[in-house]
Formats: C-alpha cells, sequence, structure tokens
C-alpha cells in the first residue's frame, strides 16, 4: 500500500510526509557542520531517532536534511511501501519462468520489469531547480552547508550528491552516488571507484582526449535518491528503476552548461567538466567501513554553473562505523534485489546483508540442500554474480534456520561446522574501501557450510536430530499458559 502523498514531489514534500508521520524532528539552533552535525546524527541515529532538519547551519545559506533513511520504516516511507520486501514481491511477480537463469537471466528480468510496469523519464523545458542560477565567478560552494564529519577528514564532503555521466561513445547513461570533496569555492573531487560505471565512461573520455561532462544532483526526491545507490547491471537506466518504484515518470530537464539531465524537482545541481589526465590528492576520509580511507588521487570537477530552487534544502549523509544512517539504505537493495538473485542463482531461498558487515563483507544464504557439496557450487555462484563478488565471508544454511535471525544463524554457523572440512577459502576481487586486504582491490574469501552434512560428502556418522518439544505439548501449554501464573 503506497504511503500517504506517494509519489513525493520533492526532497521537501518527502519531509513534509515525514514531519506528519512525527518522524522529522527541527533542529532551530546554530549547529556546526564541522563535526557538530555529525555527532548529533550519530546519536540520533543509534537511539533509533527521527530524520533531522538542520535549520541554521553555520555554514552555508540553507537548511540541512539527514537521516532521511535511518530505520526501515523511513525507507519504506521513502519508497511508498509499508514493507521493503512488497517491492521485491512486485518484482519477483513479473518475472517469468521461462527467462534464463545466470546474469543474463537478470538482465532480461529487470529489463522485462522495466518494460512491464514503468514509464521512461519526461522530460520538461523548464524546472524548479533552475529557479536561480550562478555562473562563473557566482560559483561558490560555500553556499552549501557541505560537512566535515570526522576530525581527521581531509576537508568538506558532500555525501549525497547524485552524478550523472554519459559514456563518450554510447550515450549511455549512468547515475552514481558517490563522495565529493570540495577542493575550492568551485571545484569537487571525485571519488569513484573501480569497479563503478562512472569510472568507465571517465576512462573512455581520457582515452580519446576529451573533457568528461558531469551533473550533480543534490536534494532529489527520495526515490531517485535510492535508486542512485542501487546495485543495477550496467544496461539498466536509474530513471527507468525510479520509473517503476514510483509508478509515474521521473521528470527531468537539459541542464544549462552542459548536454545532461538532471531531476527537474533536484534542490541544487552542479554542472562542470573533468579534464582528461587532472587528478588531486583526495580524502582521508571516515567511510563507513568505520576506518579513514587513504589519500589517493581522483578526477577534479570544474563547476561551470550551480542552479538551485528559490528555497533550497540540502541534504547529505554521515558515515561511520555501523549502525549509521545508510543501513536503511542497504536493507532497501537487499529485500528489493531477492527475486533477482534468486534468479540468477535458484538455489537460493532467501539472504540477509548484516548491517556489521557494511552490507558487502557478509551474506548469510539459506539454500534447499538437494546434493553434496551443494553449499560451496551457491558460493561460487554469489563470487560471481555483480557485485555480490565483493562478498568477503558467505555463510550456507539450511532452508528452515530464519537467515534473519542472527542468533539461529551463529547457532548453526558455530555448531554445525567442522573446519577442516567445511570452510571454503579462496581469493578475489573485494571493495575499493576494504582496508583489511593486504593487495587493494583484491584479497582472501570465505565460505562457511552451516548445513546439515549428507554421508554422501563423507559425514557417516549420522547427522543427529534435532530436540522439538511435540504439538500435543506444545498445545496443552498453548491452553493453559494463563492457569500458571506466569
Amino acid at each position: 500500500m503506497a504511503a500517504r502523498g506517494f509519489p513525493y514531489t520533492d526532497l521537501k514534500d518527502f519531509l513534509a510526509a515525514l514531519e506528519r508521520a512525527g518522524e522529522l524532528r527541527r533542529v532551530d539552533v546554530p549547529v556546526d557542520p564541522t563535526l557538530e552535525i555529525s555527532e548529533v546524527v550519530t546519536r540520533t541515529v543509534r537511539a533509533g531517532g527521527p530524520a533531522l532538519l538542520f535549520e541554521r547551519p553555520t555554514r552555508g545559506e540553507m537548511p540541512l536534511a539527514i537521516n532521511l533513511f535511518g530505520t526501515e520504516k523511513r525507507m519504506a516511507m521513502a519508497l511508498g511501501v509499508d514493507s521493503l520486501d512488497e517491492i521485491g514481491a512486485r518484482i519477483g511477480a513479473l518475472i517469468k519462468p521461462e527467462l534464463p537463469v545466470g546474469w543474463s537471466g537478470i538482465r532480461e528480468g529487470l529489463g522485462k520489469v522495466m518494460q512491464l510496469k514503468s514509464v521512461p523519464p519526461r522530460k520538461v523545458k523548464t524546472a524548479p531547480c533552475q529557479e536561480v542560477v550562478y555562473r562563473g565567478d557566482d560559483v561558490d560552494l560555500d553556499r552549501l552547508p557541505g560537512l566535515q564529519v570526522w576530525p581527521g577528514d581531509g576537508g568538506i564532503f558532500h555525501n549525497y550528491g547524485l552524478t550523472h555521466t554519459k559514456h563518450p561513445e554510447t550515450g549511455k547513461r549512468n547515475l552514481g552516488l558517490y563522495r565529493l570533496q570540495q577542493h575550492g569555492r568551485n571545484t569537487l573531487g571525485m571519488h569513484w571507484q573501480i569497479h563503478k560505471d562512472s569510472t568507465a565512461h571517465h576512462a573512455v573520455a581520457e582515452r580519446l582526449g576529451q573533457r568528461l561532462p558531469v551533473a550533480i544532483a543534490i536534494g532529489c526526491d527520495p526515490v531517485v535518491s535510492y535508486a542512485a545507490s542501487a546495485p543495477l547491471p550496467g544496461d539498466i537506466d536509474e530513471y527507468l528503476f525510479a520509473g517503476f518504484l514510483r509508478g509515474e515518470r521521473v521528470e527531468m530537464v537539459d541542464c544549462l552548461t552542459v548536454p545532461l539531465q538532471v531531476p527537474a524537482h533536484a534542490q541544487i545541481v552542479l554542472e562542470g567538466y573533468l579534464e582528461p589526465g587532472e587528478r588531486l590528492p583526495e580524502g582521508p576520509f571516515g567511510d563507513h567501513t568505520g576506518f579513514y580511507t587513504p589519500v589517493e588521487p581522483f578526477p577534479v570537477l570544474h563547476i561551470e554553473a550551480m542552479t538551485m530552487q528559490r528555497k533550497p534544502v540540502y541534504h547529505s549523509i554521515v558515515t561511520s562505523q555501523p549502525p549509521q544512517e545508510d543501513h536503511g539504505l542497504g536493507k532497501a537493495t537487499e529485500r528489493i534485489f531477492q527475486p533477482l538473485l534468486k534468479l540468477m542463482i535458484p538455489d537460493i531461498v532467501d539472504y540477509d546483508l548484516p548491517a556489521a558487515g557494511v552490507f558487502h563483507n557478509c551474506a548469510i544464504v539459506s539454500i534447499r540442500k538437494r546434493y553434496p557439496k551443494h553449499a560451496q557450487k551457491v558460493m561460487n555462484a554469489i563470487w560471481g554474480a555483480h557485485l555480490m563478488s565483493l562478498t568477503k565471508l558467505i555463510v550456507i544454511v539450511d532452508e528452515d534456520c530464519d537467515v534473519h535471525d542472527y542468533n539461529e544463524v551463529a547457532f548453526r554457523a558455530f555448531g554445525n561446522v567442522d573446519y577442516a572440512r567445511d570452510l571454503l577459502v579462496t581469493e578475489g576481487p573485494v571493495d575499493h574501501l576494504d582496508h583489511s586486504s593486504y593487495q587493494q582491490f583484491w584479497g582472501g574469501k570465505a565460505g562457511v557450510d552451516a548445513t546439515r552434512k549428507l554421508p554422501t560428502e563423507g559425514y557417516t556418522r549420522g547427522w543427529p536430530e534435532e530436540m522439538k518439544m511435540s504439538p500435543e505439548v506444545t498445545s496443552l501449554v498453548d491452553k493453559r499458559w494463563k492457569e500458571y501464573g506466569i
């Protein structure tokens, strides 16, 4: 069932919905975007508190909205559902069983869903995001209340800028979410990682000796903001996906100085170019891993125009060791993409990506085990599944184990495993931000087979029967429970 007011026109519309639901608090005293806001937000997130609107940040010319997606309830509100599982169920119902399994099945399945149930973006000639325009020397990033989140950060960062690029040869659009370090009044460091599509766009532009146009939208409606973070196949347009989630076309407008389109109802848009071959040191930055990422050279965006609504609201996010606001985003992806992962790997019954593993370090997977070494087959399939390939630890359990009950999973993983036989250790790609791997971009991985073992797997002792109370006694105690006075 869609939330009241969904789909939201823009960020302000979503903030109004949160306030009506008692999920937003306004902070009307001056608060410093350097460290102070971060500490307030972190305490609020860890207390399960509301979204926050800082009305008087001491840097910038506008209020700052944050912690919008910090709970699964608010994430569901953002996507217009009562439960995040509803969207996955919609996708699953539209995927036809005759589609091929494997990666081609994911592409075709998601493509079919988009074709059947969404509409492409709609271009408009005028847009709220261009009500106020600054060009040339009038561009000044200090108009924005960018954050310094941690004491060791390399400066001010803009943490929820939706970055738009196009492939220089094919024209294929990409929408991504990357941190942006403010180098100067009109320059930003583009921290796009090695596995990201925009990195490929930039590499092609540099090979051709061309500047790469970039447009960054800040403060979009919540569905578009989520879509920017979703791990979509490269040939699925993020705005088509957003249209599917919204049930309504996303309005887009041409930028003023670069050949790109941006959401018409964004709060702020930054337009500019990357010069081929130019790099500047970027970082350090306290990331969602809980550690500072080191200084590395990254491309530099030269901003030629800054446009915005007349009374814009800036949107950002705090990154830290979990729990943090990105919990809602990660859980949305886990639930929405479950049917697609099951299409690719039909052996999977369910899966969970623990927030403590920052959603890519660990996957807990249940299977309907049918043959020897079935668990190991699923581990290797996951390590070959798009961005799931970055998973470092996979725990496989039987289908009767609730993957979302970490106590139950731990009971199986601690007690059902002979670590001399049931542990698969291998190597492969890891996340760009992974600090534990001895080599950047690749490292060790482990798979734990916590399923019941079969005689055909060499387990000849006879797997013991688990203890369960008889249904008759359970029913008796249910009926007499009040009599016991407990």
